[in-house]
């Protein structure tokens, strides 16, 4: 372990951390050819880290033979153009396997969601974390954090057992706790990445975030590199004029407890002809009436 650097994986998530979607076809399959395409303009658009298998690629609707599947394409894809941070999770077997297949196709990187389960004790989130780390000790690890309960001091402690645990997609809507939760857990040992997006990302950079993950980049990449650009220069005035352009846009993703996250996102691609607004169950297509304001967002953005 003390012979593998992660030099590449940490400034990959030092970064526009793109979370593409899972275009489906009409009969409800995965659109391979659509999937491509978008990751192409991705990358064509400026992105260099992708996460396949994330939550704006819905994966817990997918099935595993699924979630192998747009991690195989996206990884045979994207080639040496871009970093892969490939999302594993669910039962502890099934994290570890994911893993282990990522590596196979050559992924430098996991992300791991967090535990969904309705009793998450602190030490019990490190057992989890570090089993998924151990499996696969020559991989960056980025444990996903939305709990707001676990101390700063239990991420230390995973990351004394795992030294390949290099960064944090922290995803507490939370400014100020984020600031604390940093630093207890050791500011300069990880890679931050503001796990809410562009909406959160100059508060969280202003507390030592250094990347953002983002759905929104599937539509336009060029917005979210030029926040990222105002960001990096510390033109907080710059990051905010970007923040006010994409605020109705996410406005309407976060409404509802992020009911539409994945929908209004599906339903601007569609807009601009780049695949069907089609999502999976629990999440459902937007109604008639509302298509028309996330068209007009999408439009604005393409000019």
């Amino acid at each position: 372990m003390s012979g593998v650097s992660f030099e590449t994986q940490r400034a990959a998530l030092a970064g526009v951390v793109a979370i593409p979607v899972t275009p489906f076809t009409a009969d409800g399959s995965v659109d391979q050819d659509a999937h491509r395409a978008l990751l192409r303009r991705l990358l064509d658009g400026g992105i260099t880290t992708l996460t396949p298998c994330g939550n704006t690629g819905e994966f817990y609707a997918l099935t595993p033979e699924e979630r192998r599947l747009v991690t195989e394409s996206t990884l045979d894809e994207v080639g040496d153009r871009a970093a892969v941070l490939v999302g594993v999770g669910h039962d502890i077997p099934t994290a570890v396997a994911a893993a282990r297949h990522a590596r196979e196709l050559g992924a430098g990187m996991v992300m791991v969601h967090q535990p969904v389960h309705p009793y998450v004790s602190q030490r019990g989130w490190v057992d989890y974390h570090r089993a998924v780390a151990e499996a696969v000790p020559d991989l960056g690890v980025v444990p996903y954090l939305r709990n707001a309960q676990l101390a700063g001091a239990r991420l230390a402690e995973l990351a004394d057992a795992c030294p390949n645990v290099i960064g944090v997609k922290y995803a507490v809507p939370d400014a100020a706790r984020f600031a604390a939760f940093s630093r207890d857990a050791g500011l300069d040992r990880f890679v931050w990445v503001a796990g809410l997006a562009e909406p959160y990302a100059p508060s969280y950079f202003s507390a030592g975030a250094t990347g953002f993950t983002s759905g929104l980049v599937n539509v336009s990449p060029a917005v979210s590199l030029n926040m990222l650009e105002a960001l990096r220069s510390g033109d907080y005035p710059a990051a905010m004029k970007v923040w006010v352009q994409i605020r109705r846009f996410e406005e309407l993703r976060a409404a509802n407890g992020s009911a539409d996250n994945v929908t209004v996102v599906k339903e601007a691609l569609a807009s601009l002809g780049l695949c069907r607004r089609d999502v999976r169950p629990p999440s459902r297509t937007l109604p008639e009436e509302a298509r028309a304001e996330v068209a007009a967002i999408a439009a604005g953005w393409s000019v």
